[in-house]
Order: C-alpha cells, then structure tokens, then sequence
C-alpha cells in the first residue's frame, strides 16, 4: 500500500561548528514540542499511522488475547521494616500495584497504600518508597503521567494516616532517613521559569542536599549540601547500616563513575544545621563506588576500579587513602558482578551474571569467602530484599518462559536451602511448548556476541518463521532474560521467534564491553546488530522479508541508523522514542 507522507520542512540556516566541522542541524525546530509547528507535524505523522493499524483485520483479537494474558496476578518480594512484612501485589490489569502490609509472613494482608486512588485516571505512580529504620514512617514519592519530578509525602505506618509534610520539586532524589527516625535526607532543585512538568526539554541544574525533620514545612529543611562549580552533578546520599555516617555519591552523567564523601553525623555537635562538613575519600571521576555495608569505620564497595567486571573493596576510614584499600573479593575472571548485599549481620549475597545469566552466591565479610551457591535456572534475579539486621532474604527469579517465582532463605538454619515462597503463573500458557535457547554468533570484527533466541519446540528451520529482533546496546545496561506477555502472544499465536542480542554498549560483560559500543565505537553496536539479523538468516531460521527490529531510547536510535545502513536485512521497523546522540 503506497503512503503519502507529508513533507517536512528543512530549515538550511541552523547549523553547528565543532572545532571546524560544520554540521547542520535542519529539523531543530522538532525539538521544541509545544509549538504549532510541532503540533502540526505530529499530527501529520498520525494521520498516516492510525488509519494503517486500524485496516489490521484481527486488532481486536490481538488487544482481546494480550489483556487476557496480562490478567495475571504479580506480586514483589516482601520485606520486612520494623516488626511488619510489606510487598506489592496486583491482581492483574490494575493500573498500579498495591502496597500491602502484614504482621506476620502468614499474617492478614491488608492495603497499606494503593496508589490507584492517588488519581481518578491511576496515572500518579509510586516513585521512590523509604521506611525510617524502625518502620515507623513512610517516605513516599509520587510521580504523575510519568515525570521524573516527584512530590514526596510521609505516612504514619501505625495508623496508616497521612502526616502533613510535603516535599516538592524534587527529581532524581535520594531518600534516606537519619537512624534516630526524626527526619530524611532528600535531593530537590531550585525553582525554575517555565513549566515542570516533566514534558520540558530544558536541562535541571544545581541539584542540592536537603534535610527534612518530620512535621516542620518544607520551607525550614536544612541545606546540607551545594555544587554552584557543577551544575550538572546530582548526589546520591545513603546513611550506613550502623546510622552514624552519611555516604554521599555525586556523578554528573550516565556513566558509572562516581566520587565518593562521607560524613560523621555524629560529630556533629550541634545536630544537622547547615551545610556538612563532608571528607572527600575520592574526589574523581575515575571509577564507580557503591556502598554495600560497613563494620565500624571499615567501609565495603562495590566498585569497578581497574575491574571492568567489578569487584568488592573494604576502605577503613580512618587510614582512607588508596594505598591502605584492600580487596575483599576480587574480581571474577569472567563474570560480572551485578549487585550485592548484606544481611545476617556477616554475610554477604553476591549476584552475578554468567553469559547474560544470573548467579547467586553466600560469602562471608569477613573473609570474603564463598559459602554458598543458590540453585538457579537460566534467567535473571528481579527482585531481592534482606538487610543487614535481618536473618532472612527473599529473591524473584524470572525467565522469558517464566513470570515470576519467590524464594526465602532462612539463614539461620544449619543447612542453607532456599524454599519456594510464592510462583506467579499465566493462565492459559504452557511453557513446556517453548524453548529458550543462546547462541553465540561473530560479529563484522570477529567479536562473539551472545543472543537468546525464544520460540516453539515444534519449530522447523525453513527460513519462514516470523522474527522479532530486540536491542539497545547502550550505557551499560544488560538486557537479560525477562517475561513479556505480547512477545509470547507473538511465539504463541504468530510462530514467530524473539531474538535478543546482547550487543556491545551494554554491560553483559562490564565496563570493557561497555566502552567496546560508545563514542567513536557506536558503529560497532550497529554492526553486531546487523550480524544477528545475518546469523539468523544463514541459519535458516528467517528470511530478512520477516524480520521486525524494534528498540527503544537508545535502542531507537540503534534501529533508525541499522534500517538505513542495511535496509537489505529488515522488512520492518519499530523505533520507539529514538533520539539524536
């Protein structure tokens, strides 16, 4: 079917000077969203595309089929704050998840928050939770139609009731209560000329440090940290386990280098009045630093100093420069430390990824010593929780075959064996029928780039099976093993195969395979793209006539400069909110 597209206009005078190179710039009026022009143009673009997915003759069925699936119950891990358990749980097609809190782990369940009547449409969203230490308040973020700004209110957990405090203009905050349970730490922005309402396109600079004492309006929080020299830096801030230490991280960027201050909270003797007097442990941009826990001033970080793949360091704070760190766990030769935790006091859960597989491991912080592996399919750990002070720890494992299945570990127990707590299940879908199967194929330069490739067993290897290629390949995220109702609807109803490759760019090997994808090598992610759409075809699995691309973000971007460098691969593209890098 033959498509009129409007024309779009070009405007010849704007363009850019890098160092000499003239670069132009003709559809810069597309970037400003309200006006008329704008407007226009979008409307123009729908115009075309609605009429098109309407002629669809089985929409219906499609929309009807995908609702049925997606009525499935969900549920989070739960985890425990104060003397209470809490999780989240959603019957199946509501707008929100509900927050739900029991006494007891086989105690009454009762709605603690429901944030679907936050809003008659269920478009205000949770954003951000944090109990105070002892459990006894609740932080909460709100973010409305999918902003990143947040309006922060506070509960008492008792009564359920509603405290008057309210916290505004806060965006990319941390929220992290002091340990004598009076008040928290949180990140705002000063107030700005024109709309905040998340659909702006101007920057938000001088993100600042603030305190809050519960009850006092906002207009009496305490400045407690200020980067007038770096606009651009936001600052992450965590009080340790032990409560007398503040932890703060400042980054600017999306890369994962942060510095590291720390401030002793309780040298502080008049109390939180103005702006802390923060020691600078590393005041660089040279690696990443994540607290884990702390053992009086010995500290624990995650960190991928000279460890693309990371490893664990302990930094005593009172001897804190470089040359007295010391490594707790090194690291793996292969595999990427993804996150860790503490809880039960000295233990330490390290969760890895294996060839874009999930792996789950007992140590000892002491010693560093590995105590235990926790038996896992191939899939990814979504969801954990367990705290230092807790003997316990509960972790959801998913899989593109399987929605969700819970798990505790009672740590206390002699013999370590984590038990099924809670399996989510689809009605209607029987994954014995389907197979997930990785591959490894080479790309232009020879590299082995990983893909899952997800279909029926009962496939046949004719070259006409429908495929959906998924990437993004992009600021070191790893795209592991993750259950999608419309993508199985598509293996299930269409024969088709989801095919995902974890292209360079993002962090399915650490920081190496990070860098191998960006800057002036971004075309090798382009190129490993296209290398799957390749192996796909040789291996008799596709024809390129069948093969849909789809990515988002970064991932749209990806697709857009793939179909116009090798448009002979793809017969059809879905790029979702692409943009210029």
């Amino acid at each position: 079917m033959a498509l009129d597209y409007p024309k779009v206009r070009r405007d010849a005078s704007v363009s850019d000077d890098y160092n000499g190179t003239k670069i132009d710039d003709p559809y810069r009026w597309l970037e400003d969203p309200d006006s008329e022009e704008t407007k226009a143009f979008v409307e123009d673009q729908n115009n075309i595309t609605m009429p098109f997915i309407n002629r669809c003759p089985i929409r219906t069925k499609i929309h009807d089929r995908i609702k049925e699936m997606w009525d499935f119950a969900k549920y989070s891990c739960p985890y425990k704050r104060g003397d209470r358990y809490f999780y989240y749980h959603n019957t199946g097609l509501q707008n929100q998840s509900v927050l739900y809190v029991q006494d007891s782990l086989d105690g009454e369940a009762r709605v603690f928050l429901d944030p679907n009547k936050l809003a008659d449409d269920g478009t205000i969203s949770l954003s951000g939770t944090r109990f105070s230490e002892n459990g006894q308040h609740f932080a909460y973020g709100m973010s409305k139609s999918g902003s990143d700004w947040v309006t922060i209110k506070f509960k008492d957990v008792a009564s359920g009731e509603d405290l008057p405090d309210v916290l505004e203009r806060v965006k990319f905050s941390s929220m992290a209560w002091t340990h004598d349970h009076l008040g928290m730490f949180y990140n705002r922005y000063p107030d700005q000329d024109g709309k905040s309402d998340g659909t702006e396109t101007t920057s938000n600079l001088n993100q600042k440090l603030y305190y809050h004492l519960l009850k006092a309006d906002q207009s009496q929080d305490v400045l407690c940290a200020a980067f007038p020299d770096n606009p651009k830096w936001t600052c992450g801030v965590e009080v340790s386990d032990c409560g007398r230490y503040l932890i703060a991280t400042p980054t600017e960027g999306c890369d994962p280098v942060n510095r590291l201050f720390y401030c002793d909270l309780e040298a502080l003797s008049d109390g939180i009045t103005g702006l802390l007097p923060f020691v600078k442990v590393v005041d660089n941009f040279d690696a990443e630093y994540e607290y884990i826990t702390n053992e009086g001033t010995v500290f624990t970080f995650k960190t991928n100093l000279k460890s693309p793949r990371y490893k664990l360091i302990n930094i005593d704070l009172t001897s804190p420069q470089m040359e007295n760190w010391t490594t707790l766990i090194e690291e793996d030769e292969k595999d990427v430390l993804d996150w860790a935790a503490c809880v039960h006091g000295n233990r330490l859960v390290l969760c890895y990824m294996h060839h874009v597989k999930n792996v789950l491991y007992l140590h000892d912080l002491n010693t560093g010593e590995r105590m235990k592996t926790f038996p896992l399919d191939v899939g990814t750990v979504v969801g954990y929780s367990g705290k230092k002070k807790d003997t316990e720890i509960f972790y959801q494992f998913s899989s593109f075959l399987t929605p969700g299945v819970i798990y505790r570990c009672d740590l206390t127990k002699n013999t370590l064996e984590p038990l099924v707590f809670r399996e989510i299940t689809v009605q209607g879908f029987n994954s014995s029928k389907f197979q997930t199967e990785q591959v490894f194929y080479e790309s232009k330069d020879g590299t082995k780039i990983p893909m899952f490739l997800v279909h029926r067993k009962d496939m046949k290897l004719d070259s006409s099976n429908p495929v959906f290629l998924y990437g993004y390949g992009g600021f070191n995220i790893s795209i592991t093993p993750y259950f999608s109702v419309s993508r199985l609807i598509f293996m299930q109803h269409f024969g088709g195969i989801l095919a995902v490759p974890n292209i360079r760019g993002g962090g399915e090997y650490g920081e190496t395979w990070h860098k191998a994808g960006m800057l002036s090598k971004k075309q090798n992610v382009f190129d490993d793209f296209h290398a799957a759409a390749e192996y796909l075809m040789k291996s008799n699995y596709t024809a390129a006539s069948k093969i849909t691309i789809n990515g988002g973000s970064n991932g749209g971007l990806l697709v857009g400069a793939c179909c116009n460098q090798r448009p002979d691969l793809f017969g059809c593209v879905v790029a979702q909110v692409g943009y210029d890098q």
